[in-house]
């Protein structure tokens, strides 16, 4: 052949949004070879990952440098996948609806006597039975009156903590009673009450409590009630105010037909037929039944063998409890039911709709779960060209303040330029060091679970101690939570769960701290003296004498002429095993330890004040009448963590 043959070059076939691993896979060509070619580029090459999604522009470069042609994968036409999420039913038929329970929600701040009210309103001891008087999780109650009225209670828990677990009570809720202390006024968690209640558009009942105290002054609760827009009837507005004693169980019953009253006037309504809808008010994992949660029925009419979706997660409906724990047949709109069946623990607030047959359920829950994922490669996207614009404008900046100046100049200069960069950043090897304290959270319930994570979210103090959560759930300490925590060299916390033996023997044996706690202040309290113990110690001085130099003179020792001090006592005492200090006017001049300490001819250890002295020191410079020695000791203090969650 006459002719030489012209050399082919290799065609890469590319795509949009293709990533390091997919274009090596492409040139047949290893990782390392893609990384070669973008070296001297915009692109931050130390960056990159394997699964790093590259620009267009990019993926050209590479293929161009690599003397090879590309061209663009043929596109098979994918369909749009199709919405599978469930969807809740039209509006009812106004004739199919029936009067149901009204949903009551008891709100306030803590100890102003919540619990209390509910305790006398269904004559039970849960008042007894919580931890510091403070209601640890959200509970669902229906209470039957003499007249045969139902009403559905929801205890919110009052204290700062759980403001997120209020503001769910609020939003499934039809009425909300408001208890205030006549003896205590307007509280910060009365407030924020009354906020969810506006912004969920609940009507409120105003129930002054304690009104049997001596101090007590509900007149004046009334008057500072106005200023966040609630007026009661006293005072002109439309609120329902009722002076109640909860303990002594004084004008229980005017403040139920308050309720009832109000109820008849908002008329409601639900509809017993059709689909299933409520909502999650709390979830937790019983050992006997697996995961559980409490739920309020708000459309339809639920019973056993129901399939039902929320969030993430779907059931079939093995059982269903009443607030006394007895088995139920059916739950109708208004009415709180323990619904057990749930694969999964959905959270606390989901949504639930009934779903006609399993197969739908799990097919909502694998859409929910796909989109979930769907959102998330897009906003880790998103922050990837974000970082990668930052270069590339970084790099034309660069380029332009080298436009004057030859080719081959410029690519010298830029060379040097990613050099100089590529220096001033950390090795891998080399780490600052940082204090860091890794935790593992445990809770009784979903909505503890919740509030602790919404307190730990106000951590702000990173710059003295990182603190990382590398795993939260609902349920006792596990054996995968101590191995967990043995990885991470972490600490266990624990909310009103247990740990059986033999999982407290295994944390004794790996080294890994559990700390139990009933009660959120001191599982905080704890945790901040936790992270404190992780910070250095900081060296503090304590100043114990004061001498002032009187005058000065040469002493032999040997060969050697020594120049001494005679100092006298202003203060405290010298102690020759203290660190010592020589100021002249503004400036330290000398600190260290004196070689001699006299009293006359006497060599001595301690001079208390009034009293002279001769001292010498390990230095050159010479004293001068009126300087100024300072004897201290040097203490070491435990730094405090300076995070404050609010309470």
């Amino acid at each position: 052949m006459s002719k030489v043959e012209k050399q082919v070059k290799h065609e890469v076939e590319i795509k949009h949004s293709m990533k390091v691993s997919e274009l090596a896979q492409a040139m047949n060509k290893d990782i390392d070879h893609v990384y070669e070619a973008l070296l001297n580029t915009a692109v931050d090459v130390d960056d990159l990952e394997p699964d790093t999604v590259l620009e267009e522009v990019w993926v050209k470069k590479v293929v161009k440098i690599s003397g090879m042609k590309y061209r663009w994968a043929t596109v098979a036409e994918t369909k749009v996948r199709e919405n599978k999420d469930i969807q809740r039913q039209p509006p009812p038929d106004p004739a199919v609806l029936v009067n149901r329970p009204p949903v009551v929600t008891i709100m306030g701040h803590v100890d102003h006597g919540k619990t209390t009210l509910l305790d006398s309103l269904r004559k039970s001891q849960i008042v007894a039975q919580e931890a510091g008087g403070i209601t640890q999780h959200i509970g669902a109650f229906l209470v039957q009156q003499p007249s045969g009225q139902l009403i559905t209670f929801l205890d919110t828990p009052g204290h700062k903590a759980f403001s997120a677990m209020r503001a769910r009570g609020a939003l499934v809720t039809d009425i909300i009673i408001l208890v205030v202390a006549a003896d205590d006024g307007v509280k910060n968690q009365t407030i924020e009450s009354i906020q969810h209640a506006q912004k969920s558009k609940v009507p409120i009942i105003v129930a002054v409590n304690k009104c049997d105290k001596p101090q007590a002054d509900p007149e004046k609760v009334k008057r500072d009630l106005l200023a966040h827009d609630v007026v009661c009837e006293e005072l002109g507005g439309d609120v329902q105010a009722v002076h109640i004693s909860a303990l002594k169980g004084d004008n229980l019953l005017e403040l139920i037909e308050a309720t009832v009253t109000l109820a008849e006037v908002l008329q409601l309504k639900g509809d017993p037929s059709g689909l299933v809808e409520g909502s999650v008010v709390e979830s937790r994992t019983d050992k006997g039944k697996g995961p559980v949660t409490t739920a309020i029925i708000n459309r339809g009419t639920l019973k056993k063998g129901c399939v039902l979706v929320a969030g993430k997660a779907w059931a079939k409906v093995r059982w269903l409890f009443d607030e006394n724990s007895r088995a139920v047949t059916q739950a109708g709109p208004g009415t709180p039911v323990e619904i057990v069946g749930w694969k999964e623990l959905p959270s606390a607030g989901e949504e639930i709709l009934e779903a006609e047959t399993e197969k739908r359920a799990r097919e909502v829950v694998e859409w929910r779960t796909n989109m979930q994922e769907q959102n998330k490669l897009k906003e880790h996207q998103s922050i990837i060209e974000a970082k990668q614009k930052e270069h590339q404008d970084s790099y034309n900046k660069v380029r332009q303040s080298l436009s004057h100046l030859s080719w081959k100049q410029r690519r010298v200069a830029l060379y040097q330029e990613i050099k100089k960069q590529k220096a001033h950043r950390p090795s891998e090897g080399s780490e600052t060091k940082e204090f860091s304290l890794h935790i593992i959270v445990k809770g009784d319930v979903n909505g503890s679970v919740e509030a602790l994570l919404n307190i730990l979210e106000s951590y702000d103090s990173d710059e003295q101690c990182q603190m990382n959560i590398v795993h939260f759930g609902v349920g006792d300490i596990s054996e995968n939570d101590i191995n967990l925590a043995e990885t991470f060299s972490g600490t266990i916390y624990g909310f009103n769960v247990a740990a059986s033996k033999s999982i407290q023997h295994m944390a004794v044996k790996k080294g890994i701290h559990l700390k139990m706690h009933r009660v959120i202040y001191h599982l905080i309290d704890d945790l901040k003296e936790e992270l404190s113990r992780k910070l250095p110690t900081v060296i503090e001085e304590n100043i114990i004498g004061e001498a002032s130099v009187l005058t000065t003179f040469d002493v032999s020792v040997g060969k050697k002429k020594v120049n001494v001090a005679g100092c006298r006592v202003q203060k405290g005492h010298l102690d020759r095993n203290m660190k010592f200090r020589l100021i002249r006017g503004k400036d330290i001049l000398w600190e260290g330890a004196p070689t001699a300490l006299k009293h006359l001819k006497d060599d001595v250890h301690i001079v208390k004040a009034g009293m002279e002295c001769g001292l010498s020191l390990d230095m050159v410079t010479e004293f001068k009448a009126g300087d100024v020695i300072f004897c201290y000791e040097e203490i070491e203090k435990l730094q405090k963590i300076s995070w404050d969650p609010g309470f």
